[in-house]
């Protein structure tokens, strides 16, 4: 363990222990990402920029074409929102278009679409309708089909996968009402039968999406604990559980601001036979399997913002040119141009991180749990910009429901629907502030694995000056290199007409290498608890890496259409703004009310202020009084 936990309370430290024990080791792959965060910027890991070669893409389009045709015709997203329903017919017809084999391999009869075909149809699928858009992704891209097609043995491959071509629907159920994302405290437990052919799965789950209606689920259970180096640790396991199964029932279907036409729900497991062989990857080693799971998972999160915020393009669009407000369009008035080429440029810096992103996992030859959360964070934050400036660009019009306009005359942009579709983005697969504390694990790890035994408390002196050595022996070469070093004259001809923002990128690496050094060696083993302050870093980390995916991705559209310089102009757009975003988080990191706000907080919380909340009717009054 890297990290000291001599300070922290037993449940802190079991949290940080699994947590820990789950982590992904670091391998030989690169990431590009990481090595920003460590100063180092290689930009041939992103250029020429990869695309689609014609036969590949062509198989992907047919596929969205047709299912295109077929969603516009027979599928209507406002009945879906107003009757939480998606219709049979329209799930029956995606099945029997594979919709729901996508990425299975086609030895066990899927359609075997890359990570970029799947993703180019979850983009279309939510650009129409947010709710057939979780159904297919939760349960195909966190579902049975994913963790069994990465760890599942060749028998439970042939066993459940071709179901998935039959109508077979999965599910992937880990949280829980009272433990959230904390797995140390997870209470779902899995006990082993006196013959050790079975576990009796006992326990509740929150938030299953497609549980409702799933055929077989993916549970996370605790199993017996094992002593590993003297220590007791927990283990979570994770088991293919047939909702057929005595025992399985579901206790209430969820109802939500928006997406409703999902089947998300309560589960409860009474003592469910599960075999011994359905195990996933194996006993102890099911916090592994998920995390592994959500970081290819949440490449398909990106796709579907992306697909949202096409559409608000288009809708701003044709708005800003019809809408004529005070003797001229109100896409020519200067706050509405700026909005527009705000969501013009932000569109395309969303695209080009959910392709590079597909087409990374497709070539699995880099390593992208960084890059994966930071297009998860960044699309998702994005799109919720986007959304809202559609809506603010459509006034009035942009708050009616789309059935409303259309009963009325208008087309029926549905600019409502998709904002409070779009809402839960930023907290389904790690809220914001979750995605931004991984990034932060994952940032500081090089930093941890150099420094850890000095950091650490209670180890004896002899240990921390033998880590002393090897500390100052490593930063006395690298910290003078964010400093001084290369960025000064590298041209970087490979970004061409975008060679400046390239430079820009590297040069502001090693500036955000030394600011995440300083604030380590400030706070030490407090920096975890900052999190306001390492939330600056990895927006800014993450600004970066947007800026040079789309000036690659800008520059390989050109290169494509040498006489359309379009692309070019947006990545400019889109770098200006970026800059100007980094600067307001470095001017955070310094000028802030944080101190005095961590303060005033406690005492909200120690009911200081409850005078303030006089004169109002009270929600759910004897809410929590029991637990407080």
């Amino acid at each position: 363990m890297l990290i000291d936990t001599s300070r922290m309370n037993r449940q802190q430290r079991e949290a940080l222990e699994v947590a820990e024990s789950a982590r992904e080791a670091k391998g030989e792959k690169p990431s590009f990402a990481s090595k920003l965060f460590m100063g180092e910027f290689e930009p041939e890991l992103l250029t020429p920029f990869p695309f689609q070669d014609d036969l590949e893409r062509e198989k992907g389009s047919q596929l969205v074409r047709k299912l295109a045709d077929y969603l516009v015709d027979r599928l209507d997203p406002e009945e879906v929102d107003e009757t939480r329903t998606i219709p049979p017919e329209v799930i029956e017809e995606m099945m029997r278009l594979g919709v729901f084999a996508m990425k299975i391999p086609e030895k066990y009869d899927g359609l075997g679409l890359s990570q970029v075909n799947y993703n180019r149809v979850m983009m279309m699928i939510a650009s129409h309708c947010g709710s057939t858009a979780v159904l297919v992704s939760a349960h195909q891209s966190i579902g049975v089909p994913q963790p069994l097609k990465l760890f599942g043995t060749e028998a439970q491959k042939r066993k459940y996968l071709p179901l998935f071509r039959k109508g077979a629907i999965s599910a992937f159920a880990l949280t829980e009402p009272d433990v959230g994302s904390d797995p140390a405290q997870m209470s779902t437990v899995a006990e082993p039968t006196e013959d050790g052919e079975h576990f009796l799965l006992s326990g509740t789950k929150l938030w299953c999406t497609n549980g409702t209606i799933a055929d077989v689920i993916v549970v996370m259970a605790q199993t017996p604990s094992k002593t590993v180096r003297g220590k007791e640790r927990k283990q979570i396991t994770a088991f293919i559980v047939e909702t057929k199964w005595a025992g399985v029932e579901v206790m209430h279907r969820c109802d939500f601001m928006g997406i409703r036409g999902i089947q998300n729900g309560l589960l409860r497991f009474d003592k469910v036979k599960v075999p011994r062989e359905n195990i996933l990857l194996g006993e102890g080693k099911g916090l592994k399997l998920a995390l592994v799971t959500l970081n290819t998972g949440r490449l398909t999160l990106p796709a579907a913002c992306t697909g949202m915020a096409k559409q608000c393009l288009s809708i701003a669009r044709r708005w800003g040119k019809h809408r004529k407000q005070w003797g001229s369009a109100v896409g020519m008035h200067e706050a509405g141009r700026t909005k527009i080429a705000s969501i013009a440029a932000n569109t395309l810096a969303m695209e080009a991180i959910t392709l590079l992103t597909s087409h990374w996992a497709d070539q699995g030859d880099k390593d992208i749990r960084i890059e994966a959360a930071m297009a998860k964070l960044f699309c998702s934050e994005m799109a919720w910009k986007i959304v809202d400036d559609t809506m603010q660009l459509r006034g009035g019009r942009g708050y009616e429901k789309a059935s409303s306009l259309r009963a009325r005359g208008e087309p029926g942009f549905p600019v409502e629907r998709m904002m409070r579709e779009c809402r839960i983005n930023r907290i389904i697969e790690g809220t914001t502030e979750v995605m931004k504390l991984f990034l932060a694990r994952e940032a500081m790890d090089p930093h941890l694995r150099v420094a850890a035994g000095l950091l650490k408390h209670h180890v004896p002196i002899s240990e921390k000056f033998r880590a002393g050595v090897g500390v100052a022996a490593y930063y006395s070469g690298w910290y003078p290199r964010q400093w001084v070093n290369g960025s000064v004259w590298h041209s970087h001809q490979e970004g061409g007409d975008l060679a400046s923002e390239f430079r820009y990128v590297e040069a502001a690496a090693h500036r955000l290498a030394r600011t995440i050094f300083h604030f380590m060696g400030l706070y030490q083993d407090r920096l975890e608890k900052r999190q306001n302050i390492l939330g600056h870093l990895m927006e800014i980390g993450t600004e970066l890496f947007a800026i040079a995916t789309t000036c690659s991705y800008a520059n390989g559209l050109l290169e494509r259409h040498p006489t359309d310089k379009s692309p070019m102009d947006l990545a400019k757009l889109f770098a200006r703004q970026s800059r100007l975003r980094i600067e307001e988080h470095y001017r955070g990191l310094k000028r802030n009310a944080d101190r005095s706000g961590n303060a005033l907080a406690k005492r909200v919380l120690e009911d200081e202020f409850t005078w303030l909340e006089d004169g109002i009717v009270e929600s759910e009054p004897n809410a929590y009084r029991d637990r407080c």
